[in-house]
C-alpha cells in the first residue's frame, strides 16, 4: 500500500509499505479521509516530539476492513473514525480519569503508524462507530472538534459571557460554534478575509484586528479561547480579557518557544490562565454534535488532496484562505 511517512527531521516520503496486519485486539481500517493538522506541521519541522520513521495522520476516518483476533462490538464494513490516543488506564492520572495526561500515552499518527496511508491498524476500542447521519467526510474532523469539546469543558461558558476566539483555523472556527452553543456572544480575531466569512456565517461577530476587538468590547470578554498557537496572540490574550476572566490555550506552539506575560496584572484582575491538551473522553460528544447538525464541519474542508500531495504541504506555510486540507483517496 502507499503510505506518506516522516523518515526524519524536515523529510517526508510517499512510499510502498506492506499492507498492515491487525494484531489481536485491534482492526484494520480503509482510510477515506485524514485531515492534515497544525501539529503534522509541528512533527515535520521537529517542533512536537514523535517516532519516526512514522506514518503521520492522526485525524482520520474509514471502514473496518479486518478484525483482529478477539476483536467484539465491531464488524467488517463498519464506518468508524480514530481516536488517536491510547492511554495506559495504570498510572494515576488514568485512574483519576484524565486520560489526557497519561504518562504512557501513544498516539497514533505520532508514536505508531496513522492516517496518511491506504490502510491503518489500529486498537479496536479506538475506533469509534459513526452514528447516523454522520458522513466519513465530516467525521474526519471529529478528532480536532473533540479537543475544542474538551477546551470548552475547561472554559465553563454561562449563558450571556462574552467570548473571543483567537484564531480562524479550524481550531477556531469549531471553537466559535462551540461558543455559541454555550450560549455566548462570540468574536472571532483573524486576519484573513476568507476565514472572517466563514466565521460571521457560523455567527460570529468577526473583525479584523485585535484592536479593533479592543474597540468593541471595552471591558474586555468573559473567555478567551487562544487557538492560534502563535506567540501573538497568547501575548495578547490578557489584553482582551476582562476582570475575573478565563484565558484558555488551545492552540499549540513549537515546544520550547516562550512568551513574555505579566503576572501582576494577571493577578491584580484576578484572570485565570487555563489550558485544555487534546480529547479526554470527548471524541463520541463531538461526533454526536455534528450528527445533528448542531455543529457544521463541511464548510471548513475547503481543499481535498491525493497523499502524494502530503510532503509539500507539510513543507509549506498554509494560505489565508485554507482552514482544513483532508487527504483522500
Amino acid at each position: 500500500m502507499q503510505a506518506a511517512q516522516l523518515m526524519a527531521l524536515r523529510r517526508m516520503e510517499v512510499r510502498e509499505v506492506p499492507d498492515p496486519v491487525p494484531a489481536p485486539g485491534e482492526v484494520l481500517v480503509r482510510v477515506a479521509a485524514a485531515g492534515i493538522c497544525g501539529t503534522d506541521r509541528h512533527l515535520f519541522l521537529g517542533e512536537f516530539p514523535c517516532t519516526p520513521p512514522v506514518t503521520l495522520g492522526h485525524e482520520f476516518s474509514g471502514t473496518v476492513e479486518a478484525l483482529g483476533q478477539g476483536v467484539t462490538g465491531l464488524t467488517v464494513g463498519d464506518e468508524v473514525a480514530c481516536d488517536p490516543n491510547i492511554f495506559c488506564g495504570i498510572f494515576p492520572f488514568c485512574r483519576a480519569g484524565r486520560v489526557n495526561l497519561c504518562e504512557a500515552n501513544v498516539a497514533i499518527g505520532l508514536q505508531r503508524d496513522g492516517g496518511f496511508a491506504e490502510l491503518a491498524a489500529i486498537p479496536a476500542h479506538r475506533a469509534l462507530p459513526l452514528p447516523q447521519g454522520l458522513g466519513l467526510r465530516e467525521a474526519a474532523l471529529s478528532e480536532p472538534l473533540a479537543c475544542c469539546v474538551h477546551a470548552l469543558d475547561v472554559a465553563a461558558i454561562r449563558p450571556g459571557e462574552r467570548a473571543v476566539v483567537l484564531g480562524g483555523g479550524v481550531i477556531g472556527l469549531l471553537c466559535v460554534q462551540l461558543a455559541r452553543l454555550a450560549g455566548a456572544d462570540v468574536m472571532l480575531v483573524t486576519r484573513s478575509p476568507d476565514r472572517r466569512r466563514i466565521g460571521e456565517d457560523l455567527g460570529a461577530a468577526a473583525v479584523a484586528s485585535v484592536d479593533e476587538a479592543l474597540a468593541a468590547w471595552l471591558r474586555g470578554a468573559d473567555v478567551v479561547l487562544e487557538c492560534a498557537g502563535v506567540a501573538e496572540t497568547v501575548q495578547v490574550s490578557p489584553r482582551l480579557a476582562a476582570k475575573g476572566g478565563r484565558i484558555v490555550i488551545v492552540g499549540v506552539m513549537p515546544r520550547g518557544e516562550a512568551v513574555a506575560l505579566e503576572p501582576y496584572d494577571l493577578l491584580l484582575r484576578e484572570v485565570s490562565l487555563l489550558t485544555a491538551f487534546i480529547n479526554p473522553f470527548t471524541q463520541s460528544r463531538a461526533m454526536a454534535l455534528m450528527a445533528s447538525g448542531a455543529v457544521h464541519a463541511a464548510p471548513l474542508i475547503t481543499r481535498e488532496v491525493g497523499r502524494d500531495e502530503v510532503p509539500r504541504l507539510l513543507a509549506e506555510r498554509p494560505g489565508p484562505a485554507e482552514v482544513k486540507v483532508l487527504v483522500v483517496g
